[in-house]
């Protein structure tokens, strides 16, 4: 069938089972134009847990799937592709952090949302980029805290707060590779550019922005700003509903250092791009593959998301 017919009979699918479709900014437009949500991943946990839907279909990476079944435990929960990971969620296992636990007693530990269950369960809150600010100040200055597993973030973070939370060496293989040559080159060609980056990315590429927030909130930005260039350091998937939601402004990706052979100018999230309509199609025919989580994992991972959820 052709891409108009496929879209039609996933819409007729979902509708028939009384599944929502849920996607990440970070996915192919087509996947996000027939999703019936779009956001980052605050709101997606959010919509997760009110929504009525019998299945959620969760177009994303694998902890995004983790997050909506412990947030909806008697829900079908599906994703697309089990190989559709994080590079963040690889970069921080559930027996490490124990370990590291133990060797600062009296820390609390505040996790990333980009985690494992299992990491999730160890955790006393979780935080996504948009309100990690908001779930930190939330605790008492002199609170002993371990951020993860984000560094980036977590320096970020410890820079607008004024804290010293310790820091896990993690980072996402998206937001590291921005080139700040490339960008600054880029700028010179728009002047009148605001450059917006995430808050993942390395210092440097930080203290060039005009604007350091998370997806949804570089969003908000570009949609209010009397601006009309923008340099976005993010994954490029955004740049679709940016353009959606700003069609006279104008958006350039922030070049990445390309890798060997490459020549691609944009920053793309490779687990990301597994999510495509042929496999959201296949998922809703066949309900599968499914997430499950583990019953204790989860009752433990339910306490920190439900405290951030609370915060926000």
């Amino acid at each position: 069938m052709n891409r108009e017919q496929l879209k039609k009979e996933i819409r007729r699918i979902a509708a028939e089972k009384n599944a929502v479709i849920m996607a990440h900014y970070y996915t192919d437009a087509e996947v996000q134009d027939i999703a019936d949500f779009v956001g980052d991943s605050l709101a997606l946990a959010q919509q997760a847990a009110k929504t009525d839907a019998d299945i959620i279909v969760m177009c994303g990476v694998h902890f995004m799937g983790e997050t909506c079944k412990i947030l909806c435990p008697q829900k079908k929960v599906l994703v697309l592709d089990l190989n559709a990971g994080c590079s963040l969620a690889d970069s921080c296992r559930a027996d490490d952090l124990a370990a590291f636990k133990n060797e600062h007693p009296g820390y609390k530990v505040v996790s990333y949302v980009n985690t494992t269950a299992a990491v999730k369960a160890l955790s006393d809150v979780v935080v996504t980029s948009s309100n990690a600010r908001k779930v930190v100040d939330s605790y008492p200055k002199d609170e002993k805290l371990i951020f993860g597993p984000d560094k980036n973030l977590g320096a970020y973070i410890n820079g607008v707060t004024g804290r010293s939370m310790l820091l896990w060496d993690g980072g996402c293989h998206v937001h590291g590779r921005f080139s700040l040559n490339a960008i600054n080159d880029l700028k010179a060609q728009h002047p009148e550019a605001k450059v917006l980056v995430h808050p993942e990315c390395p210092k440097p590429i930080q203290m060039v922005a005009d604007e350091i927030g998370s997806t949804a909130g570089l969003l908000k930005y570009a949609i209010e700003s009397d601006a009309q260039e923008f340099i976005v350091a993010t994954e490029c998937g955004i740049l679709h509903k940016m353009q959606l939601a700003c069609p006279d402004k104008k958006f350039y990706p922030a070049p990445p250092e390309p890798a060997d052979g490459e020549a691609c100018q944009c920053n793309e999230c490779s687990y990301m791009r597994l999510n495509t309509l042929e496999k959201l199609h296949s998922a809703l025919v066949t309900e599968q593959p499914e997430i499950f989580v583990d019953a204790d994992v989860a009752r433990e991972a339910i306490k920190p998301i439900n405290k951030m959820l609370d915060l926000s």
